[in-house]
Parts: C-alpha cells; structure tokens; sequence
C-alpha cells in the first residue's frame, strides 16, 4: 500500500533595483529583482519547502545557509535538483506540486510555460504535473504596492 504525504512551502523576498529577477527558473528582463543570499527565487523556493515538508526533512534554509558562501548566488535550480535528490534517497516520488506566485510586477503570464518547463526539468516531472498560477494581491501590504513577490507551493509525494 503506497504512502502518502503532502507538504507545503512559503517564500517572499523583497524586490531591489539591480539585481536578476529570477521566478521558477526563468529569468525576466527588468532592472530590478529579489533581494536574497542565492538567486533568490521565491517560487523554487517555496516548492523546495513543500518538498522537504512533505519528506520530513528540514527546511531549505537548514540544507542551504544564507550563512555558507558557497550559495552565494546559487541557482535555485540546482538547489531543487538536491532535494529532489534527497527525497528519492527516502523512496519518495513526486506525484505533482500546485504553485500560486503572488507580485504586482511583472506581469507573470507570459513566462508561465517557460517556468513550468523550467521546473519539471529540475523535479524530472512532466510539465502537466505541475500546476502554476499567478495573482495580484491586489494594492495591500508590500506585495501589493510592488515592493515583494511571495510564492505558495504545495506537493503531493508518494512512497
């Protein structure tokens, strides 16, 4: 009888000017982007998150310190590839992961597909298992006024 779990996973980070602007893989072309020890990139994060919830495993920022220099700047890509790694060592598939990105700006729509790509290339998932939306928050809080991008995941693993 297979086991189940279900994990979910937060990220926000807030946005500055002259750094890459990097979401679920994809870079985006502005003059500004998440402030952060690796890339930053809220979405992969919040899917490492749910990843290493749903595993039982500590979070991302117990596997990837902001205090280790050797993730300065990482690629958050190659840090998904790790958990993803280290929840196959549990015997844990991916059955899907649902993703909701929360920003004002940019417009994320149109590099939706790229990221979704982006992302089963780093989980080894097809791009149909993995469901990925974006909203507004609508003018309230620091997101809202543009100053943030945050990012939900939740994922469902089978053993």
């Amino acid at each position: 009888m297979p086991t189940f779990r279900i994990g979910h996973g937060y990220d926000i980070h807030r946005l500055v000017p002259g750094r890459p602007l990097v979401l679920g893989g994809v870079r985006f072309a502005t003059d500004y982007g998440l402030e952060g020890h690796s890339d930053a990139d809220c979405l992969t994060h919040a899917i490492c998150d749910a990843l290493l919830g749903a595993a039982s495993l500590p979070d991302i920022g117990h596997l990837f310190p902001n205090t280790d220099p050797a993730y300065k700047n990482a690629d958050s890509q190659v840090l998904l590839q790790r958990v993803c790694a280290e929840i196959a060592k549990l015997n844990f598939d991916i059955v899907n992961i649902d993703a909701t990105v929360i920003a004002e700006k940019p417009k994320i729509a149109p590099q939706l597909a790229a990221m979704k790509a982006a992302l089963a290339k780093s989980t080894r998932l097809v791009a149909d298992e993995i469901g990925l939306k974006a909203t507004t928050n609508e003018g309230i809080d620091d997101i809202g006024r543009g100053l943030a991008i945050a990012a939900h995941a939740v994922c469902l693993l089978k053993r």
